[in-house]
């Protein structure tokens, strides 16, 4: 065993001692609440907001906000003032709150997992956008079914979990670390539920957009713009976003790489933005002035 891996597992004997002593947890619960609690507030293109940071995932995010998907920033900027967005695999609310807070967009944020959902809660509240943002806490799929969803982590803003499937984001299988049942919808169920038809859709959940696209069925006729994310090396998920999205009248108009400082299994990993020829919105370069 090295040295490092010895100190690690010294590190957590001790912690682990101390919290079972009532004065270790006592700060145990002071530090977790110290953690729910905090906040950071970025800015982006004279737009701030103020963000939930209870671990380094949300810090990173929160870091690299600008920097991360320009492209999904880029797309925002250009909607029409008061557009409705669905933001389908939201996480904790990042570019929701952002289309709210920068467009004035009403937005539906579907996300499932319970771990992000009190993430997410927390950054509508905390940037006053609940007249503007609903929480739709479902699972979307092809139809409507009961089914699991399979989480790779329980962190607060995790990803790469998956519903009633038992492949990820590139289509290969995938370890759950957590799983639950939970009540999936298709994008015609989620319309008839009283929603705002979507003008645009934002579409990440790693994995299983083109089963979701499958079964939009009418949605996608209205839609002027959709931002779905992509793994050209899952060749099914690729061929079959592509057929959806063109038959909906969609073209393509550009594929970014989502992460650009992230190798391996994200490599060939991209937002790709669809858009109606005839019914046409600014499309705001990333680097561009407003």
């Amino acid at each position: 065993m090295s040295l490092t891996s010895t100190a690690k597992r010294a590190v957590q004997t001790l912690i682990g001692e101390i919290g079972n002593t009532r004065l270790g947890r006592v700060i145990n619960e002071a530090a977790v609440a110290a953690a729910a609690g905090a906040t950071q507030t970025i800015r982006h293109d004279g737009t701030e907001l103020t963000f939930a940071v209870p671990n380094a995932l949300n810090r990173f995010r929160a870091d690299t906000f600008s920097t991360k998907e320009e492209e999904t920033l880029g797309w925002i900027d250009g909607f029409p003032v008061g557009s409705v967005l669905w933001d389908i695999g939201a996480n904790v609310g990042y570019y929701s709150c952002y289309a709210a807070a920068r467009r004035g967009c009403r937005v539906f944020a579907f996300e499932p997992s319970v771990f992000n959902l009190e993430t997410l809660a927390r950054n509508v509240a905390l940037n006053d956008l609940s007249d503007l943002v609903t929480i739709v806490p479902l699972a979307v799929a092809e139809d409507v079914q009961i089914g699991t969803l399979n989480l790779t982590s329980t962190d607060h803003g995790a990803a790469l979990s998956t519903f009633g499937q038992d492949f990820g984001h590139d289509g290969q299988p995938m370890e759950a670390v957590f799983r639950y049942s939970t009540l999936g919808i298709s994008l015609p169920v989620a319309a008839s539920m009283g929603l705002d038809q979507p003008e645009f859709i934002k579409l990440d959940v790693d994995g299983l957009e083109h089963l979701i696209l499958r079964g939009a069925g009418d949605v996608l006729v209205h839609t002027k713009s959709v931002l779905v994310e992509v793994n050209e090396a899952f060749e099914d998920q690729h061929t079959e976003v592509t057929r959806s999205l063109t038959e909906a009248g969609l073209k393509f108009v550009e594929s970014r790489r989502w992460d650009r400082a992230v190798d391996g299994p994200f490599d060939r990993t991209y937002n790709q933005i669809w858009r109606r020829p005839n019914n046409p919105f600014p499309l705001r370069a990333p680097d561009a002035g407003t």
